[in-house]
């Protein structure tokens, strides 16, 4: 999946120049641009324009899929793509070489000799390619990736949805140019009735899946970040009676429907108010205490976890937490959220209730020295003033850095937290 709307990322790229000012401007070398601040590689899905053709400004060169989403890589400038450096499919780190884009007959050699950077080694080279090498002979490949039958042209995207729905892409006409298969025939096509789509598995193989860079983000954060801060947990328990009525009278009263988990992360950023040493990052010889709360949501997509953050929310109304919630939610389904919009929490909460799940640890969500883990609403029999009653019950985790908050601080910021929720009244006032 990728963008391709006008909210696409628009990127800068590196412009090399000759510096003596006696010879004429060269061809321009493009280098993978940092498109978040954890990506350190991209992996270039296709190309979308192949060697020769003429390049406009604002025409989308390849598709990236970085750490966080898959993004369309858009050309800044006029000309000709003179050279493609690197393969779909092949990683590049951030600032390696991808391309050359100039004057048609242009000596794209002389530009590469002129970056003095050296063209990134691919990582995952497509079978039968060679990789790049640190010198100018670099390989041409072809501007489209074709599918298994040589007459069939499609994306490697169009391949993994076809893939995904079990869809035959030789049944399937592509709208791209010269024929090509691309995502928005995948997820417009409509089999034609009575004909069962069969994915083709045999009993007792197996499949294996290149790790994909979200993923291997989400690994090499939560492996530093349980094995380097040492965890520990507090659970309690909330009666959520009263919530569940004043969530009834919130959605009457602004006409907006707001869950469960907005009424959650206002109380969290209320209760990080009155403990602010929760609300804190442990920076080594150091520990940072913030003035403000920005809260950091998880959310499930498809190919991992992605947190956008939801700033100054002890300063916003829940309908307007909410808002931004949804709004979040389908920018993550669409992969339409921007680096920006990852960076800068203060503290992570973590709810898998409308999974059915009753309790869980999390991982703490670096930097934050905290993350909250809410689990489902259940009716629970429970005793009160020596009488067995049913109540909405629900429970929540706190995973905490001993580092920079101990037990009973943390325990204090659960009280207060749990008393918001049992009288929402509280932070309404």
């Amino acid at each position: 999946m990728f963008i391709s709307n006008k909210e696409s990322l628009y990127l800068h790229f590196q412009q090399v120049f000759n510096s003596n000012e006696n010879i004429p401007l060269m061809a321009e070398v493009i280098k993978m641009p940092r498109m978040s601040d954890t990506m350190t590689e991209g992996v270039i899905v296709s190309w979308l324009k192949k060697e020769g053709d003429a390049v406009k400004s604002g025409d989308v060169l390849a598709e990236v899929e970085t750490d966080k989403a898959t993004m369309e890589l858009e050309s800044y400038t006029d000309g000709v793509l003179l050279h493609i450096g690197v393969s779909a499919g092949s990683s590049v780190s951030v600032d390696g070489v991808i391309a050359v884009i100039g004057k048609a007959g242009e000596d794209w050699n002389a530009a590469l000799a002129a970056s003095n950077t050296a063209a990134p080694k691919a990582a995952s080279a497509a079978p039968g390619t060679a990789s790049p090498t640190a010198q100018t002979t670099v390989p041409q490949p072809s501007a489209y990736t074709e599918a298994s039958d040589s007459h069939i042209k499609a994306s490697p995207l169009a391949k993994k949805i076809a893939a995904d729905k079990g869809l035959d892409i030789n049944t399937i006409t592509g709208s791209g140019d010269q024929g090509r298969i691309v995502k928005r025939d995948i997820e417009s096509y409509v089999p034609a009735k009575n004909t069962i789509a069969v994915p083709a598995s045999i009993p007792g193989t197996y499949e294996d899946v290149p790790v994909n860079q979200m993923r291997k983000t989400i690994a090499r954060r939560l492996a530093e970040s349980k094995f380097s801060a040492p965890h520990f947990y507090l659970t309690i328990s909330v009666n959520m009676d009263t919530c569940i009525a004043s969530r009834k009278k919130i959605i009457e009263f602004s006409g907006e429907k707001v869950s469960y988990n907005d009424i959650i992360i206002k109380a969290a950023a209320e209760a990080l108010k009155r403990h602010p040493k929760v609300n804190a990052s442990w920076l080594g010889d150091k520990i940072r205490y913030y003035n403000y709360v920005n809260i950091g949501v998880a959310i499930a997509v498809e190919d991992g976890l992605v947190v956008p953050v939801i700033r100054n929310a002890d300063q916003k109304r829940i309908s307007n937490i909410s808002a931004e919630v949804k709004q979040s939610a389908e920018k993550a389904k669409t992969k339409k959220l921007q680096a920006q919009d990852f960076e800068g929490n203060t503290f992570t909460i973590s709810n898998l209730g409308m999974f059915g799940i009753d309790e869980f640890t999390a991982i703490i969500n670096p930097p934050d020295a905290c993350i909250l883990a809410v689990g489902k609403i259940s009716e629970t029999a429970v005793v009160e003033n020596g009488q067995i009653k049913i109540s909405n019950i629900m429970k929540m985790t706190l995973s905490c850095d001993h580092r920079v908050v101990d037990g009973a601080m943390g325990a204090q910021f659960l009280q207060t937290l749990k008393q918001f929720l049992e009288d929402p009244i509280i932070i309404l006032a």
